[in-house]
């Protein structure tokens, strides 16, 4: 391989610990990087904007920083580039939440996260691609491209966070930020073959977050291995009086979790299978892979338990009503007044605000968003608040509950991250309830607020990434980083290496000629 293959195939961590032995800097990081995005977006597309200048600025900032010695207080990630997804604001860089309506929006001010990552020394690489204000499952619902998967090109790397998952497989980036509302980090990270983190709800700050459904939305990390997810959950997390949601509790030791899990030492943990989650309607290849890894817990010491969760089963449907309403209320903002796409009635129409708002909204936003802003609409109107919504939040107190009687048994809940494999482009675009069905394991967590993480749990029986999730007790997230960290390290051994060695990554082979 060659220096600047090697330097984008390393962990997060390892680039880190390169950088603090002074074996590279991080303007050759992110020179790499670059170099690495400039090959791969042709195939790709995972960037809808790559900030070159900033980043190399960021990291030659930071390269003086540590010449002079002031390093004290920063992170063990300082210094190793990052993606950010198009949801969450970066001052100076567009923000467009890969809609039409914020096209050209360049936000004043930095979301909390992505402040912490600048004070980290962190540099910025680019914003990735993403479903329509994080509303799909493929990344296909994007206003702007199409979002393809490095390990089949014809095929979805999931949604809505697509676009960051697909960089990190891809070795565009070590890491990137998602955001999580029904799955959107998980999912997409089942898919793509990649750690996908959706933290406790309120556990990292949502300040700067575009939202779509406020009381299920969280920012989480994106990478290529557990203890990479740790490092940068850390580094984004804690306590943030910009954020009325933000838990004033500091973080568990998340690192020393996930790296006492790679000893291999389940001894005295206890395993719950969620009854609910899996069997008719799963892929027979991702059933098989989550087994397997089953038995590799079980192999290391945990205790593993069927647990039931009685009322998952009607988390879809609670979540489809509470998600659209919030999107009903949260959207109505972008009405053409104050920023974003403006579009004037037509001639011989009233040159009104509201034909100009309608007019804003019929070209500003895509097929998905308003399907699900007709949605939450009507479960809101006068008549079927109580019926619908009302009813939904019932259902969401029923499996919080069933979350808390499970962490009263077992100390993490197990599944598979995602009912298939990645599928084709196009192959579900027409019946939108089959793609919402892509969501079933993930959207309880969202529900619950508990945290949730999606690892690579190997191949399926079509060469594709299957998904293998943990689920652990509200601001309890170090415990889930522990086991999730041992199976890793016991699938590397038994797959005698990362499952990437397997991708075909033709984008990378030119790198540094």
């Amino acid at each position: 391989m060659t220096q600047q293959t090697e330097l984008v195939t390393l962990s997060a961590a390892q680039m880190a610990e390169a950088i603090n032995a002074g074996e590279v800097s991080s303007r050759e990081l992110v020179e790499a990087q670059l170099a690495a995005i400039d090959a791969a977006e042709p195939s790709i597309q995972a960037f809808l904007q790559v900030s070159r200048d900033q980043a190399l600025q960021q990291a030659d900032d930071f390269d003086a920083r540590r010449q002079s010695g002031d390093v004290d207080g920063l992170p063990e990630l300082a210094g190793v580039p990052i993606a950010v997804k198009d949801m969450i604001v970066t001052k100076g860089i567009a923000t467009t939440a890969a809609s039409k309506i914020l096209e050209g929006w360049i936000p004043p001010y930095d979301a909390t996260v992505v402040r912490k990552l600048k004070h980290a020394g962190m540099p910025i690489l680019g914003k990735t691609n993403l479903d329509e204000f994080a509303q799909g499952s493929s990344t296909e619902h994007s206003a702007y491209q199409t979002t393809h998967n490095p390990w089949d090109t014809s095929r979805v790397p999931g949604g809505s966070g697509g676009g960051s998952a697909s960089a990190v497989a891809a070795f565009e980036a070590p890491l990137a930020l998602g955001t999580d509302t029904g799955g959107s980090i998980r999912q997409p990270g089942a898919l793509t073959g990649t750690v996908g983190v959706k933290p406790t709800y309120g556990g990292v700050s949502r300040f700067g977050a575009i939202a779509m459904a406020s009381s299920l939305d969280q920012i989480g990390p994106v990478s290529r291995t557990v203890l990479d997810a740790a490092l940068l959950h850390e580094v984004i997390g804690g306590y943030d009086e910009r954020d009325s949601t933000s838990i004033p509790k500091p973080l568990g030791k998340l690192a020393d979790a996930a790296r006492e899990g790679q000893r291999q030492d389940l001894h005295g943990m206890r395993v719950g299978l969620v009854k609910e989650i899996g069997g008719e309607g799963f892929q027979p290849g991702v059933e098989a892979r989550f087994r397997e890894a089953v038995s590799a817990l079980e192999a290391m010491g945990a205790e593993v338990v069927e647990v039931s969760c009685p009322h998952f089963s009607y988390s879809l449907g609670a979540y489809y009503i509470i998600m659209p309403s919030e999107v009903s209320s949260n959207l109505a903002r972008y009405d053409g007044m104050r920023y974003g796409l403006r579009v004037m009635p037509p001639e011989g129409k009233a040159q009104t605000a509201a034909n100009m708002m309608a007019a804003t909204r019929e070209q500003g936003f895509g097929d998905e968003v308003k399907r699900r802003i007709i949605l939450g609409t009507y479960a809101l109107s006068a008549g079927y608040y109580d019926a619908w919504y009302g009813s939904a939040q019932k259902v969401r107190t029923l499996i919080i509950r069933d979350f808390a009687q499970a962490f009263e048994q077992v100390d993490v809940l197990v599944s598979p991250t995602s009912p298939s494999t990645a599928f084709k482009f196009g192959e579900k675009m027409d019946d939108p309830l089959t793609m919402y069905l892509n969501d079933v394991a993930t959207i309880p967590a969202n529900l619950a607020g508990v945290p949730a993480m999606s690892i690579p749990a190997g191949l399926s029986d079509d060469g594709l990434p299957v998904g293998f999730q943990f689920f652990a007790p509200q601001m309890k997230d170090e415990v889930m980083y522990k086991p999730a960290a041992a199976l890793e390290a016991a699938l590397l051994e038994q797959q005698h290496g990362p499952i990437w060695q397997s991708m075909n990554t033709p984008w990378l082979d030119g790198l540094n000629k």
